[in-house]
């Protein structure tokens, strides 16, 4: 969410690296299910016992953030594949079954100007949100990467969400606030949307009702709160969290995102109630740790982290328990998967990865069926 997925691996040496000590974390050691998965499908590296099967779905250019619809029938994501005719990220739709090349584009359900980010199936299954800039400019804007050496991501405050059905039509615009609406999801219960807004002056989450009513702001500590997910009976919401502590890092912090701008070099996961109330941090394991998801059985978080990363890569999915305890690697990649999102059955997992990419920079859509 604020999903520059790609371009974490191009500035990853810029990530602290991680002390002895701090590389000693405990994993819990992994059960071998005596499937030899790997030998079947050179697409699941030999440790990723979770993974009964997978499919590659996209081919070419950076394709994350893959949402199912509610009947599992369905996935919208975002793609900037030049071979697609769009400049910046735009929303595709595709069916559950679907395969894409560079040379087979899915259907776009977003305009096709400005650049828009998050997009989420209604409970309809006929309808999707998402955030776009396109009512500031129908360009694209500009994406910095670094600023004083370090990688940030831009914050622009253009973006708002809007509803639109599934043949690209917008038929309704959610906010129109003065800054930054974006990052919106559904809870699986069908009635609320979680998003991030600058409306207060900082990065914080807010609930509304589908219809875009009923606002409320649901954290209040200075920090970037953002890419929120609810659980699977939408009593708790899972979300990263970049929160400086030190004088100086609220300095940074706070000047950073006078300009619109936020370091996302530092994450950590945190959990509350579908209202904000029980508020806990859930992981402190250093760099970053985001694009969290729950666990179908809504007492696991599956993430994605370069915490045993010394140069900042790679990412990998990992998952760990609600209280914090028996954190578990899932992938074992060399380079950055990412954005693990259940169907709502929990049979799939939709994930993005940089695996087979033929040593590009492509980030791809992939589809694992899952086992515990």
């Amino acid at each position: 969410m604020n999903r520059l997925f790609g371009i974490f691996l191009l500035c990853a040496a810029l990530v602290s690296c991680k002390s002895e000590e701090e590389k000693s974390k405990k994993i819990t050691p992994e059960v071998d299910s005596g499937e030899v998965t790997s030998q079947t499908n050179p697409l699941i590296y030999p440790e990723e016992k979770h993974f009964k099967s997978i499919r590659q779905v996209t081919f070419g250019g950076d394709n994350a953030e893959a949402y199912w619809s509610f009947d599992d029938k369905q996935l919208v994501f975002q793609s900037n594949n030049v071979k697609w005719n769009v400049g910046c990220d735009q929303m595709f739709l595709m069916n559950f079954e679907d395969t894409f090349t560079d040379s087979i584009a899915p259907p776009m359900v977003s305009t096709g100007r400005g650049r828009t980010t998050c997009s989420y199936f209604l409970p309809d299954n006929k309808h999707i949100i998402y955030a776009s800039t396109h009512l500031g400019d129908e360009n694209c804007p500009e994406t910095p990467l670094r600023k004083n050496g370090k990688y940030i991501w831009p914050i622009y405050d253009s973006y708002d969400i809007f509803v639109a059905d599934l043949e690209g039509n917008i038929v309704k615009q959610l906010t129109n606030e003065i800054g930054y609406d974006a990052e919106p999801t559904v809870s699986p219960k069908g009635d609320k949307i979680v998003f991030t807004s600058t409306r207060s002056g900082d990065l914080e989450l807010y609930t509304m009702n589908l219809d875009g009513s009923d606002v409320k702001q649901i954290t209040n500590e200075l920090g970037y709160d953002g890419g929120a997910f609810f659980s699977p009976d939408g009593s708790k919401i899972i979300f990263r969290s970049s929160r400086p502590r030190t004088e100086q890092e609220i300095k940074e912090y706070k000047d950073l995102l006078a300009e619109g701008l936020v370091e996302p070099t530092e994450m950590e996961l945190y959990i509350c109630n579908a209202d904000g109330s029980d508020l806990r941090q859930l992981t402190e394991l250093g760099n970053a740790n985001w694009s969290p998801f729950f666990h179908p059985s809504g007492e696991k978080i599956l993430f994605s982290s370069n915490f045993e990363a010394e140069r900042g890569f790679p990412f990998n999915l990992y998952m760990i328990d609600i209280d914090g305890k028996n954190l578990e690697r899932i992938t074992h990649g060399e380079t950055f998967d990412a954005f693990p999102v259940f169907s709502n059955n929990g049979k799939f997992l939709a994930f993005s990865s940089n695996r087979n990419n033929g040593g590009t920079r492509d980030t791809n859509l992939f589809i694992a069926e899952w086992q515990d």
